[in-house]
């Protein structure tokens, strides 16, 4: 089995590999843009609004996912967004401080090494609570053949807040909005004998004790 790595995305080259991963994926395979050298900064050392991850097995780049830290939560008018029963803006920005999982892609070739994702997720959340946030949020195509919808909402624990018409990619599929209490998800997983959880608890443990321990009030149950 071929080594996976993920490494945050600083050099030259890593920014290079993983535009190659978007061309690949969302310009020819997708053709959800035309234009890719835009998409990472040349410079993201010290970026505290953006960091991107890249995935690489056995050396060649295989994935990769961005994240953007404190998103606003309001969608423009031309978006067509509607949120779910019981949910509204104020619920969510009161439940806890927000990263945007966008630009989450994997190339063709590796897509059924499950491991890929997982690894990206696991670097991606060790980022995170890190530095205190507590939820992801990001947009998945619903019907869309290689939609991460299932394995969000099944593998991961997304939870489904509401869905928008229109967006940045030229895709003609509704946009479903997910978010993810990422404490909920370690409390969930970190007791599991599945292999797949195991990989993605991986090394999270003391992050999350350290982390969220700091918010006032809070008892981290791990």
């Amino acid at each position: 089995m071929s080594l996976i790595t993920v490494s945050k995305v600083l050099s030259s080259r890593d920014r290079l590999d993983a535009l190659s991963v978007i061309e690949e994926v969302f310009v020819r395979e997708k053709q959800w843009m035309q234009e890719i050298e835009e998409q990472i900064p040349h410079e993201l050392a010290g970026n505290q609004q953006f960091s991107w991850f890249l995935a690489r097995v056995g050396g060649k780049p295989a994935g990769i996912m961005r994240l953007y830290y404190d998103p606003s939560l309001e969608l423009p008018e031309s978006c067509q967004a509607r949120f779910e029963p019981g949910i509204d803006l104020e619920t969510l920005k009161a439940a806890g401080q927000y990263v945007e999982i966008g630009r989450f892609m994997i190339r063709p070739q590796f897509r059924r090494q499950y491991r890929v994702a997982l690894r990206l997720m696991r670097a991606a959340t060790a980022e995170v609570v890190e530095r205190g946030y507590t939820h992801f949020i990001t947009d998945v195509f619903k019907g869309e053949e290689h939609s991460p919808l299932n394995f969000h909402t099944r593998v991961l624990g997304f939870e489904v807040i509401g869905s928008h018409l229109f967006g940045e990619l030229n895709c003609s599929s509704t946009r479903i909005i997910l978010t993810l209490d990422i404490l909920k998800l370690y409390n969930r997983i970190k007791d599991s004998r599945s292999r797949l959880y195991q990989e993605l608890a991986e090394g999270l443990r003391g992050k999350i004790e350290v982390a969220y321990a700091k918010r006032r009030g809070f008892r981290p149950q791990v």
